[in-house]
């Protein structure tokens, strides 16, 4: 990481999940070390009650760009925390470290009792912040745009009504691809992967693949098959004006866009990527195996990379 200017202090954004205690008294250790080590902590004002803070301690910010001269945003919570987090970052590009304190957490780079080492981490500037691809979503009616807004994880155009089907026509590069009668379509990013897309029978796609994902909802079509696209290629879902009632687009489960029968959904790739925070170098095939606590007991590998692995794994070999 680069030093930033010597004459301006280190500031760094605090957002946790305020409704659960553990990540209120995570987020409390947090402010006290870092501003032990002389870095300035910034919290939303909204916040600050609800973690119990003293504003002495930190410097608070009620408008604007929450994240604008920090270094990065500290984020205790689980995904959907780190989510909200990616909103307030996604124009000023400051990267983002999750601490998790959900149940799978695969944006997060550290677990909460890991606080120690996450500390030292931010203090000594010992992480990489890597970009990750988004989505820019926009939604037309009757040729105009009508609404514009972008994704992380995914963007997912799904029925209104749980008791009627979604008629569509996907497309791809300006081309029809296929009719479906559906409960929605999903559009993913490596990131989003393991997200909504997983569930719906998508592919895991490795992050650094740069690639964009449509996948189907419960189609009744002859063709509903998961499809894996280039990053420079644009997806499109029309809402057939002939569906009985409406469809809603969502945003990573955050942002909602109401769809009159009609409505087109225009998905590429986003023209500014969200900075995640890595402190340590591991494969995303480790990730996998511990987020998802995949069976892996009888495998053998190369006798190098298993030594190796014994190495990481000790104590003393671990690299805070």
């Amino acid at each position: 990481m680069t030093t930033g200017d010597p004459d301006e202090p280190r500031r760094v954004l605090l957002l946790a999940h305020i409704g659960r205690e553990d990540a209120r008294e995570v987020a409390r250790a947090f402010v006290k070390a870092l501003t032990a080590h002389g870095l300035v902590v910034r919290v939303l004002a909204n916040e600050v009650i609800e973690l119990g803070l003293d504003t002495a301690l930190i410097e608070v910010v009620t408008g604007g760009d929450a994240s604008a001269g920090c270094e990065l945003v500290l984020v205790v919570g689980g995904d959907g925390t780190i989510l909200r987090a990616a909103e307030i970052t996604h124009d000023s590009g400051v990267p983002v470290l999750g601490v998790n304190l959900g149940h799978v957490g695969f944006l997060a780079e550290a677990e909460y009792d890991d606080l120690e080492s996450t500390i030292e981490a931010v203090v000594h500037r010992r992480y990489t912040a890597e970009d990750r691809l988004t989505l820019d979503v926009t939604v037309h009616r009757d040729g105009e745009v009508v609404n514009r807004t972008w994704a992380l994880n995914e963007a997912s155009v799904e029925k209104a009504a749980r008791e009627r089907m979604l008629e569509v026509v996907v497309e791809v590069d300006g081309r029809p691809l296929s009719r479906w009668g559906c409960d929605g379509v999903v559009c993913a990013t490596p990131t989003g992967s393991t997200a909504y897309n997983f569930s719906a029978g998508g592919p895991i796609v490795w992050p650094g693949v740069e690639a964009l994902l449509m996948v189907p909802i419960s189609a009744h079509a002859l063709f509903a098959r998961p499809m894996v696209v280039a990053p420079t290629s644009v997806l499109a879902v029309e809402v057939l004006a002939r569906t009985e009632g409406a469809g809603v687009l969502w945003c990573d489960g955050r942002r909602t866009v109401d769809l009159p029968p009609g409505a087109r959904i225009e998905v590429r790739r986003g023209a500014q990527p969200v900075r995640l925070v890595r402190l340590h170098q591991a494969p995303f095939t480790d990730r996998l195996v511990a987020k998802f606590g995949l069976p892996v007991s009888g495998w053998r590998g190369s006798t190098e990379r298993r030594r190796r692995l014994a190495q990481e794994a000790a104590p003393e070999g671990r690299d805070a």
